[in-house]
């Protein structure tokens, strides 16, 4: 019998990135094994430890997540194969009845609390963040009665029903800043054939560029903007190994197998001092690009034609 795919994700269950696996792997029978954190899980995956990984990688209140991105860039080659967007709201939890001006605590992952910082600010101006290492941790730690890095906490934000399903009582439902909140997560692996396109993917990569001249981020977009790539995502991130200098997270509107994205890419191998692939894959919601008729594969066919009966001596159209 073929062994089951071994899946991890930031546990304990109950998180929302355990429902974004599933929601990866519907219909699938899989191994879920939950870890402590984002760099446990990639690190288990390069290790062979498990097959996949699913992390979240973006969300649309704070932008990239970083630990994501950063374990992502750093070690051996990892790929991203497919992603999911869920929408994001908490519940806030407690042990027993309390009211909102009792709380002087509330522990969640730190990501959960920049979603939620104004409702904080003006339903409970009085309670003090405590981190957890996941939403459903710090569920867990109020359920049981204990500290969260040491410091005892009076009620905890969570995804919704963990207050069902733990016993605990819910003190407020549909807690969010933006009623549109959402997180991006992805399902990663270590490279092998690259998916097939289906019109609808995104590239991601991770671009350093030259520190010695100016207009080096410039050239690095005009190898998009000349092969008319539309950039869903881009952002910068400090290198661990030079200080003050930075590297760039991208995500394409595009698949490698198409000749505008692997142009786009042989442009960055060609001016950039580091070119890291991290996967074309199928994108998740109406991600399509709108390719104009020049930048189509049979534009750039065509021209490749046009230049091989040049170099052959043919000038005629």
């Amino acid at each position: 019998m073929t062994a089951r795919p071994r899946y991890v994700y930031l546990g304990p269950s109950g998180t929302f990135t355990e429902a974004a696996l599933l929601a990866m792997t519907v219909g699938s029978e899989i191994e879920a094994i939950a870890v402590v954190d984002v760099p446990a899980a990639l690190s288990a995956v390069r290790a062979g430890e498990a097959d996949h990984a699913a992390v979240a990688i973006e969300n649309t209140v704070e932008g990239g997540v970083t630990a994501t991105l950063d374990s992502l860039a750093e070690g051996a080659p990892l790929v991203i194969q497919g992603e999911v967007v869920l929408p994001v709201e908490f519940e806030l939890v407690a042990r027993e009845p309390i009211s909102l001006d009792a709380i002087e605590r509330i522990t969640a992952h730190s990501h959960a609390w920049a979603q939620v910082r104004r409702w904080a600010h003006a339903t409970v101006p009085q309670a003090v963040f405590v981190p957890a290492s996941s939403n459903a941790a710090g569920a867990l730690a109020v359920a049981a009665s204990e500290p969260v890095g040491g410091i005892p906490v009076d009620a905890a934000l969570a995804p919704p029903g963990t207050a069902e399903r733990l016993g605990l009582h819910k003190v407020l439902e549909h807690v969010a800043d933006n009623p549109h909140a959402a997180t991006r997560f992805v399902r990663i692996g270590r490279p092998g054939e690259v998916p097939a396109p289906t019109g609808s993917d995104k590239t991601t990569l991770t671009v350093h560029l030259p520190t010695d001249r100016s207009g080096a981020l410039l050239e690095m977009l005009e190898q998009f903007a000349a092969r008319g790539v539309n950039l869903s995502r881009i952002e910068s991130r400090p290198r661990w190994d030079h200080p003050g200098e930075y590297s760039f997270s991208i995500d394409a509107l595009g698949h490698i197998a198409e000749e505008r994205i692997a142009d786009a890419l042989m442009g960055l191998y060609r001016t950039c001092p580091l070119v890291v692939f991290q996967g074309s894959y199928p994108a998740a919601g109406a991600a399509s690009a709108d390719v104009q008729g020049h930048m189509t594969d049979q534009a750039f066919a065509d021209a490749r034609a046009w230049v091989a009966h040049l170099r052959n001596g043919h000038h005629s159209a």
